[in-house]
């Protein structure tokens, strides 16, 4: 019987999941070490800004201790919402009061941090990306790092993303291509460099939808806008498409083509826009998907259940998923029960979440985008 505090257990990954994770088996006695292949300087500097959920992410953060902390640099105003087609009609313009929304905003290094100054700073391992497992016997399983240290463990939690390295020993599922690709870019300092698109953008996220296509613009906490050019297209579109990426100014130049009739509001976004370009290539996991339990092995977050960000639901269900693993871990003696109950639980919550995110990913880039969205928004209002 594995007992879980006399026992090595090993979290892939020092995203919100893995964190939150490692600092809730550390508040009831349960030791975890966090495995993160980047350094502690780039994993703060990570991330754009996120929703946290009453019923989800909150609880993760009230569970760790750490909710006090989480409404003092919250942004209840950032939930401000804007949707237009491509010629600039409104459809929706959403004004969140302060204090009063169950979705308020915090960028995911401040996210990060916070959770981190919580967590024993000698349960986490910077610089370990993952090479390889290899299962021993009696349950045990050797870690291989690509900076060559090898470690044993007797759970192996696979916090570790879209294209984890733990999955595979679960089930033979891959990320695939959602066909949806992104162009990020970046305007820095809106409310003082630029305060009409600032007026425009108001304090939370606007969504201009047409075309199969789609410009996102998100204020973060820092004061810039992230800002995404999104397109359904085929996986190959952002190689073959003749973008210079490592050339910002021709690349800007050749995305603002593909809005060229786009209301000049709408193209302020990207013309405004400095620095680098990051193209993105969107993925998701089979909606529902379930393995075999297996003794020592699990995952958490988009490693089990990545989705399309349009149920708003990615860091959330990860939050999520580390309080439900670490509470059946304290409450089951045996291990291997305690995430057996937990996988139950993820697949009835993360396969629903999944459904809703690829039903709102096909009908953002759909027909008649803007109208269809807003209706939607408006039925769930008149439900709650």
């Amino acid at each position: 019987m594995q007992k879980a505090n006399e026992r090595k257990i090993a979290i892939i990954g020092g995203g919100p999941g893995g964190l939150t994770l490692a600092v809730i088996l550390q508040k009831y006695g349960v030791k975890a070490t966090v495995y993160e292949k980047s350094s502690f300087q780039a994993n703060n500097q990570q991330g754009g800004s996120l929703d946290i959920h009453s019923e989800s992410g909150q609880r993760a953060l009230q569970e760790a201790d750490l909710f006090e902390s989480f409404q003092a640099v919250a942004r209840y105003d950032g939930e401000d919402f804007r949707l237009f087609d491509k010629k600039g009609k409104m459809y929706l313009d959403e004004i969140a009061e302060d204090h009063d929304s169950d979705r308020p905003e915090i960028d995911r290094c401040v996210l990060c941090e916070m959770i981190l100054q919580a967590l024993d700073p000698t349960s986490i391992r910077w610089n370990h990306s993952l090479s390889h497992v290899v299962p021993l016997k009696d349950d045990l399983y050797e870690l291989h790092f690509e900076n060559g240290n090898v470690e044993t463990s007797n759970l192996v939690i696979g916090a570790d993303g879209a294209f984890s390295k733990v999955r595979p020993l679960l089930t033979k599922a891959k990320a695939e291509y959602t066909g949806l690709s992104m162009v990020e870019v970046h305007i820095k300092n809106v409310a003082i460099d630029h305060p009409e698109l600032a007026s425009f953008n108001r304090r939370g996220k606007m969504f201009a939808l047409a075309d199969h296509k789609a410009i996102i613009g998100q204020l973060n906490g820092d004061g810039d806008i992230r800002v995404y050019a999104s397109f359904q297209v085929e996986q190959e579109w952002l190689d073959q498409s003749g973008f210079l990426w490592d050339q910002p100014d021709i690349a800007k130049q050749k995305l603002l083509s593909y809005f060229e009739d786009w209301d000049d509001s709408l193209q302020n976004y990207i013309c405004l826009a400095e620095g680098q370009i990051l193209p993105r290539r969107i993925y998701m996991l089979p909606v529902g998907l379930t393995w075999a339990h297996r003794a020592g092995v699990t995952l958490i977050g988009d490693a089990a259940h990545l989705m399309s960000p349009f149920a708003g639901e990615g860091v959330n269900l990860a939050m999520l998923d580390a309080t439900e693993l670490a509470l059946s871990i304290v409450q089951h003696n045996d291990l291997s029960i305690a995430v057996q109950s937990y996988e139950q639980k993820m697949y009835a919550y993360s396969g629903e979440a999944a459904k809703e995110s690829y039903e709102n990913l096909q009908l953002c880039f759909g027909d008649q985008a803007a109208s269809r969205l807003a209706a939607l928004m408006n039925q769930y209002h008149q439900q709650a």
